[in-house]
């Protein structure tokens, strides 16, 4: 409600949100999101299959080093059972050492292992994709984001408007397209409308029915298997690994709030009580 009453404010005063001439880089499209307000969460099975979109498509070129095994487990998390993050664990191999020979050498993953890289190295990780390493995806939902400039940036203050960065993410998921007329994509480029320039290195990385969801008890899919799901659910599960903690923050800072409202409270009747003992001739004579 506060939301459109400020889209209403903003036009009777003659604001519109920001133009963009031809050839510029336009805003991405604001999405609703579970995580998103003071009170928001993230969904349980939108994590799982954002993972798994995760694991099956970017993982071979996008690393998340700031993330380990242990954390899908974690309160505010995925949501994966402790034997479900050991089996998945064991499913990768890490390097360790050196050994009593001092030799380095691999060994399946534990819980406490960050997930590896796709790549020795940023070298190689360049080399192997045009000479542009690919960026690790930990943080992407909090580093890669857009200016909404004024006035709006105002009013997201009050409408608690902090997605930026997944609006973003989705966006350039999405937004692979056939170039306008006159445009010229050099060779390894590709078109993409919401990314700085329009021209991308990374190919098309989602495409429809690519990625296997789980079934319900009917042997239907969770979710659509579309491009336009997928990069949803991706983008919801990189802002958890971009803010892992984000329910106990908005939980400890509604608690916080409601704290000071009730201290706010007893300080307001304690002054009342302690005053309501000097009667205003005494305080007049105190004052001459």
């Amino acid at each position: 409600m506060m939301k459109r009453t400020l889209v209403i404010a903003a036009a009777l005063l003659g604001l519109s949100a920001p133009a963009f001439a031809a050839g510029e880089t336009p805003v991405p499209p604001q999405l609703k999101w579970t995580f998103s307000g003071p009170f928001g969460t993230f969904d349980r099975a939108q994590l799982q299959r954002g993972f798994k979109v995760y694991r099956e498509v970017c993982a071979s070129c996008h690393s998340l080093s700031y993330v380990a095994f242990r954390n899908l487990a974690e309160p505010g998390g995925p949501g994966f059972s402790e034997a479900q993050v050991k089996a998945l664990a064991a499913e990768y191999k890490v390097q360790d050492g050196p050994n009593d020979a001092g030799d380095m050498f691999e060994r399946p993953a534990r819980p406490a292992d960050r997930f590896p890289a796709p790549f020795p190295n940023e070298n190689a990780a360049a080399a192997a994709n045009g000479g542009k390493a690919p960026p690790d995806l930990s943080l992407i939902a909090k580093a890669r984001t857009y200016e909404r400039g004024f006035p709006w940036f105002v009013f997201d203050m009050f409408t608690q408007f902090a997605e930026t960065g997944p609006d973003y993410v989705h966006a350039l998921l999405t937004g692979y397209e056939e170039p306008p007329a006159g445009f010229q994509v050099p060779e390894g480029g590709h078109y993409n409308a919401y990314f700085p320039g329009h021209i991308i290195a990374m190919p098309k990385p989602l495409s429809d029915g690519q990625v296997e969801y789980p079934k319900d008890a009917n042997g239907q899919p969770q979710a659509p298997e579309t491009v336009e799901q997928y990069a949803r659910d991706v983008t919801a599960f990189l802002m958890w690994t971009a803010e892992p903690t984000l329910e106990a923050r908005k939980r400890i800072g509604f608690q916080v709030m409601l704290f000071l409202i009730v201290l706010s409270g007893l300080l307001y009747f304690t002054k009342k009580k302690i005053w309501a003992r000097v009667g205003h001739s005494d305080v007049t004579a105190t004052h001459a």
